[in-house]
Formats: C-alpha cells, sequence, structure tokens
C-alpha cells in the first residue's frame, strides 16, 4: 500500500478523500495548545544563507523562501508596523501581535526590543528568533541627520576568466522622512540587444558579456500620514487575490523594491544549439563547461505610487493609494510566439505558433549562425500598468477595502507581431486587468478575513471570478487557521498571489483551482507539534490533489532537541500506476511548454540540534523521500532519495560568528548513472566591527560523485567558491 492511501485510497470518491483529509488535522485541533501562523517550523536565522539552508533541505518552499528574504531586507519597525506587518514575523501568533501592540500603545514607543521580554510580552526565544527581521530606527534630532547603509556582494568561482558577478548597493535618509535608494549589479551571462532579423524572419541577439545593470533605485518620502515612492516598488492589499506583487502574508500599501537574489548553482557556459550550423557550438568540452551564476532580481514595478495612510473619519480611519508603473520586462525566449502566423496560441498542433529562433549575432549578418537555447530575452516590451486602493478602518481588526488596477503591454521589437503564449504568466491578446472587494473582521479569539475578485482580459473568455476566506482562532497560547478558496479557469491575473498550491495552470498558480487548506502548530508540554493539510482540486479535470505535512519537535533538554517530519503529496488522487507518471517536470524537458506531472512524493526526515554550550549549536539532519519519476527507468516504482545535513554554527565573541555545513545528496540512489550525487560544505566567518561595519568571506566546495557521463566530463568538479560581503553603517 502506498502512503498517500492511508489518508485518502484511490477507490474513494472524491467527497470521501475531502473528508479523509481533513479528519487528522480536524482532530488535532482538540489538542490542549497550538501556535500561529508560521512558516512550517520553528525559524531561528540571521541571514538569506539560512534560509537558503533550509530551502535546499526542502523545510521550506519556495514562496515561503521569497517572503522571508523580501522580510529580512525590508525589515518590520515595531514602532510603526500595523497588526498584519507584525503577524508576518515568523513565529509569533496573533496574541503575541497584539501584546505588542498593547506594550506600544501604553508605552508610546518601543526604544528597545528587549523591553518586550522585561514586561513578559515575548519570551526571549521568540524576540531573539524575530530580532534579524526587526528594523531598528534612531529617531532624527534635526531636519539634517543622516543615516546610511551601502552593502556589497561578490562571488567567485575557481578557473573563471571573467571578472566575478557581484552587486553594489547603497540607501541614505535624510530630512526625517526622505530615503533613497540605488543598487547596480555587475553580470556576464545576459544576452542582450535582442531585434527582429529579416533575413532570417526571426530574433536575433548578441552574446553575453559583462553588463552593468541598475534595476533597482528609488526615492521614498514617508511620514505617518503619507507615503509617496518614485522609482522601483511593490505594493499589495487584502489577501493578494486582486493586486500584489510583495510576498507578504498580509500587504497593506507600499515597499521600496531593492531585493537582489544570488544562485547557489553553477550556470552552463554555453546556451546554443547548432541552428544553421553544421554541429552546435557546445559540443565537446564546451557542453559541459560551468561557470559561477549572476545575481538575479525580479522586476516589480517602476514609476510612482502614492498612499495615503490615515485619515481620520468618523469613528474610524481611510486609507488611499495610487499607483502607476511602466515597466520594462524580460521573457523566457520560449513563452512568445508571432501574430502573424498563428491565431490561437492554444493550437500545440500548429508549429507556426511555437516560439520564434533566436540566433546570436555575427560580424557576417548572412553568415551561418547558431541559434540561442534556454535563455532570458532581456527588455523584450514594456508594461504600463495602473491601479487605486480605498479602505476604510472600523478598528485596527476590521475593515472594508476596494482594489482594483488595469495593465496593457507595448513590445519593442519592431517587424514581429509578438504576444505571449498561453502558458505565460501574463494574458495574451492586450489589456488584462482585476478589480476587488476585500474586507476584515475580528473580536475575542477570532479573525475573519475575505477577498472577492473578477480578472479581465482580451482573450477568449475575457476573465473569470476568484475568491478567498481565511479565519483563524486564536487564544494565548494556540491558533489554528483554515483557509477556503476558488479560482476560476479564466482568472488570469498575473498580479494575483494569494494563498494557493504549488501547481500551475497556464503559468499561474491562482487558477482553475478550488481548495481548503488548515494550518495546526501546537505546543504540549515540551512537544512542538505542527501540521498542515491542503486538499485541492483542479476545476478543469477534477483531479483532487492533497499536500499533508506533520512535523515534532522535543525539549529534551535545554541543550538538546530532536524533531522529525513527514511529508506527502500527491498531484491527482484518482489516477494510479507508475507508468509515465513524474512529480516534477523533467530537467531536460521540450522547449516550450512545461510538462504537466500527476504523481506523488512522500519524504520522511529527522533532525537533532545539540547546544552544548551556549555560543555553540550542532545541527544533524537526515532526508529520505520517495516520488514518481516519469523515466522508464521507474515505471513499476518510486524513485529513492536521501540527503544528510550537519550544520555547526558557534560565536566565540559578541560580533564574530562562526559558520560550517557539509550536506550529502544522493539521488536516485539504485541508479548512480542516472542523477545527482554530490557532496557540498562550506565554512563562513562574519564579524562586525563596532556594529558598523561588516565583513563575511564564505568558501564553498561542491563535488559531484555520481557516474553519469556528464559528470565525468563536468568542468569544474570540484568547483571551489569565493564570497565576499561587506556592508557598511553610518
Amino acid at each position: 500500500m502506498r502512503m498517500i492511501d492511508l489518508l485518502c485510497p484511490r477507490s474513494y470518491p472524491f467527497a470521501a478523500c475531502l473528508a479523509r483529509s481533513i479528519l487528522l488535522p480536524a482532530l488535532l485541533l482538540f489538542s490542549p495548545a497550538v501556535l500561529a501562523h508560521d512558516y512550517g517550523l520553528f525559524l531561528e536565522v540571521e541571514n538569506e544563507e539560512d534560509l537558503l539552508d533550509l530551502l535546499s533541505a526542502q523545510e521550506i518552499d519556495q514562496a515561503q523562501f521569497d517572503s522571508l528574504v523580501e522580510l529580512l531586507n525590508d525589515g518590520v519597525d515595531l514602532n510603526e508596523a500595523s497588526r498584519d506587518d507584525l503577524y508576518a514575523l515568523p513565529n509569533l501568533t496573533y496574541a503575541d501581535v497584539d501584546a505588542i501592540l498593547a506594550y506600544r500603545d501604553d508605552a508610546g514607543n518601543i526604544d528597545d526590543p528587549l523591553s518586550l521580554v522585561t514586561a513578559n510580552v515575548l519570551s526571549e526565544k521568540k524576540l531573539l528568533a524575530i530580532a534579524p527581521f526587526l528594523l531598528v530606527r534612531q529617531k532624527a534630532t534635526s531636519l539634517y541627520d543622516t543615516r546610511g547603509r551601502f552593502r556589497y556582494r561578490g562571488t567567485y568561482v575557481a578557473g573563471d576568466e571573467q571578472v566575478p558577478s557581484m552587486w553594489l548597493s547603497g540607501k541614505v535618509s535624510t530630512f526625517k522622512n526622505l530615503d533613497v535608494g540605488l543598487v547596480g549589479v555587475l553580470t556576464r551571462n545576459r544576452i542582450s540587444d535582442v531585434v527582429y532579423d529579416p533575413n532570417r524572419d526571426a530574433l536575433s541577439a548578441k552574446p553575453a558579456s559583462v553588463q552593468v545593470q541598475v534595476p533597482k533605485f528609488y526615492f521614498q518620502w514617508e511620514t505617518k500620514s503619507w507615503d509617496i515612492v518614485a522609482g522601483t516598488y511593490r505594493i499589495g492589499f487584502g489577501q493578494r487575490l486582486t493586486f500584489d506583487n510583495t510576498t507578504w502574508y498580509n500587504p497593506n500599501g507600499i515597499k521600496v523594491d531593492e531585493t537582489i537574489n544570488y544562485n547557489q548553482e553553477l550556470t552552463r557556459s554555453c546556451k546554443e544549439s547548432s541552428g544553421e550550423l553544421d554541429s552546435g557550438p557546445c559540443a565537446g568540452d564546451a557542453a559541459n563547461l560551468y561557470t559561477s551564476p549572476d545575481y538575479r532580481w525580479t522586476d516589480r514595478l517602476r514609476g510612482v505610487a502614492i498612499g495615503l495612510k490615515k485619515l481620520d473619519l468618523g469613528d474610524g480611519w481611510a486609507q488611499a493609494y495610487a499607483w502607476f508603473s511602466y515597466q520594462t520586462r524580460s521573457i523566457y525566449q520560449y513563452e512568445i510566439y508571432d501574430r502573424r502566423f498563428c491565431d490561437d496560441p492554444t493550437d500545440d498542433s500548429n508549429d507556426a505558433c511555437r516560439a520564434p529562433d533566436v540566433f546570436v549575432r555575427q560580424k557576417d549578418l548572412l553568415a551561418p549562425a547558431p541559434r540561442f537555447s534556454y535563455q532570458t530575452l532581456p527588455d523584450m516590451y514594456n508594461e504600463i500598468l495602473g491601479g487605486a486602493n480605498a479602505t476604510y478602518y472600523f478598528s485596527r481588526r476590521s475593515h472594508l477595502g476596494v482594489t482594483g488596477y488595469g495593465a496593457g503591454v507595448t513590445w519593442l521589437v519592431d517587424g514581429m507581431d509578438l504576444d505571449f503564449q498561453e502558458w505565460s504568466r501574463t494574458p495574451y491578446a492586450g489589456p488584462f486587468g482585476a478589480v476587488g472587494l476585500n474586507g476584515a473582521w475580528g473580536a475575542n479569539e477570532f479573525d475573519l478575513y475575505a477577498e472577492a475578485a473578477r480578472s479581465f482580459d482580451s482573450q477568449p473568455d475575457g476573465g473569470g471570478w476568484a475568491a478567498l476566506v481565511r479565519s483563524t482562532m486564536t487564544w494565548p497560547k494556540h491558533e489554528f487557521e483554515a483557509v477556503l478558496r476558488y479560482y476560476d479557469r479564466n482568472y488570469a491575473n498575473p498580479y494575483a498571489r494569494p494563498i494557493s498550491a504549488p501547481d500551475e495552470y497556464d503559468g499561474l498558480r491562482a487558477r482553475d483551482e478550488a481548495g481548503l487548506r488548515l494550518k495546526y502548530t501546537g505546543v504540549m508540554g515540551d512537544l512542538h507539534l505542527r501540521a498542515t493539510n491542503d486538499f485541492w482540486a483542479q476545476l478543469s479535470d477534477e483531479a483532487p490533489k492533497l499536500r499533508f505535512n506533520l512535523r515534532a519537535d522535543y525539549d529534551l533538554d535545554t541543550w538538546v532537541v530532536p524533531g522529525a517530519w513527514f511529508e506527502i503529496q500527491d498531484r491527482d488522487l484518482s489516477g494510479g500506476g507508475r507508468l509515465g507518471t513524474c512529480f516534477e517536470t523533467p530537467f531536460d524537458q521540450i522547449e516550450g511548454e512545461p510538462v504537466p506531472c500527476d504523481g506523488e512524493k512522500s519524504q520522511v526526515g529527522v533532525q537533532v540540534r545539540l547546544k552544548p554550550v551556549r555560543d555553540l549549536t550542532v545541527t544533524g539532519k537526515y532526508q529520505y523521500r520517495w516520488l514518481d519519476d516519469g523515466s522508464d527507468r521507474y515505471d513499476k516504482s518510486f524513485r529513492h532519495d536521501m540527503a544528510a545535513w550537519l550544520v555547526i554554527m558557534y560565536k566565540p565573541m559578541k560580533d564574530l560568528r562562526l559558520r560550517a555545513r557539509l550536506r550529502y545528496l544522493f539521488e536516485a540512489i539504485d541508479h548512480n548513472d542516472y542523477l545527482e550525487q554530490s557532496l557540498w560544505a562550506y565554512v563562513e566567518a562574519a564579524y562586525w566591527y563596532k556594529r558598523d561595519f561588516r565583513i563575511k568571506l564564505r568558501y564553498e566546495f561542491y563535488s559531484w560523485l555520481d557516474k553519469r557521463k556528464s559528470t565525468s566530463l563536468r568542468h569544474p568538479n570540484p568547483a571551489n567558491w569565493l564570497r565576499l560581503e561587506l556592508e557598511y553603517r553610518f
């Protein structure tokens, strides 16, 4: 019997699967103590690298990682944050949040976060866990008081012949309310200057080269009543159903955009196919040559946003926001088609609806040329977008608001009539937008949130409906959350980021889905218990899907905490058999539309955290998983993977942190010539000098151990990385 069948046998009808999948979390609800909205575990992190460790161990997913990274970069000001802003902090309940707000109301200001511990508002453990996410601002004593922060990061891989990838950012705050920021990035792997090639009736671009990019810049003027941003920014409201590009759990307003991320994987040096040549440029050694990746970023909005944060009105207050964006965007080369030859991008049988070729531009424009593969095409179109929000607050916990936006696209390549493939995030055929109504009500232990929206687009169906209801029950030590959601198949809204399952329909997660998610986190004495059960179905084929995870950590003593977790996911409870079933999209998928997968994955893990002395922490983890692979090797069985980690962190003095990490990964353990077997280790030292200047140096070692032919030819193997990070504050 498969593990998923314990909860939902395939012979069960849809309704029976729903009832059984809800049963276990419902029973857990009657346990004596529960905690709040969290990220699946008690988070104790200090920087983005700690979050990357959790992501690689699959203890958090990509959406949680993105949210936490931006939360780290943005910071939360205890003196200015709203109830929803504080709730985004990890490990806190609404009871904790309300206690912080009550203390802030009484004290007038939280000058020292440690006062929350002395006043019994938070435990020391919780305060230390949220400390990296807190933004501590010193009050300006005069109009000309100026503060600032400069950061530099660089990555070098031994053997690279080019200048290392790097980025530099600066932020200055002055005149009490003005913030100015700028981020520059040095890239080496981006192609450029994509244009129409009339000789081939295709696209052509210049090969990758060293370039300087300025993807983030902003001016922000913020007071208690007003927030005005010019430059790059993020904005969102309600339950993220109508408009949000912030990744926060409960966004409400404007946030500047300055986030830059780095990749932990090498990138293939050559991404070209033969094209018009007899043989491809990537043949031989070039096919297995890798180089360090560029730092990456997401283009959000670029323009102007204005917000009236609070206007006293009657017994409550009102807020109003308006924003305009003119953002130049890049796109994956297979997400476009040429409307001159294709009337319907959904017609997969028509070869004319495939993405146009992108050739490598030669000095001799008529000479045979190779073509690019798996590239992101830069600066392909301008997106013009405008939106507005108005909300009335009856109290801190109750409000009613309306949000709407509209957007259009102007392509920058002359000579072709380009548009988006149907599986791209952005709707094809013309302008798009959405309008929605959101509200909240809270009293005592209960909070209720809801949002309904209607999308509009130029596709044949013209848009669709969506709705979400989220409720929480909170007591001094526990909380339970339930989320009921419905997203129409035609709800093609690329700016909707509500709670949803990880699968996609035509490039969007919040589409073609109906489901119920229950979350539970409990503390029973020294036992910490967390469970999430998500049951949903795609509306187009009524395929029921399930994701359930359970995690337990036990405070055996002050110096040792063992833990274990278990997770099952099934992307089609009604299906059966292994033949041709995959859980993850194959890494060598065909050029074009992603391959859909409807398989199953189960995994178990154990962990022991030791803290023999106050400043030393040693953590060991082991994880084993079974999943549908989709290849002929596993037509009758699961693929088996395993991974093990050892993490050591030591603080020999207040301002010095030493960290070492070792990971062993073995995918497809019964076929060592199929997938990755690797050893990855790093050592890192970070030092603060007088709390003004920080230097962090990190050495990484990555070795591929499997017997694949590509591994034997891979260069470099092992890979030796060196990362440098500098930060200066004044």
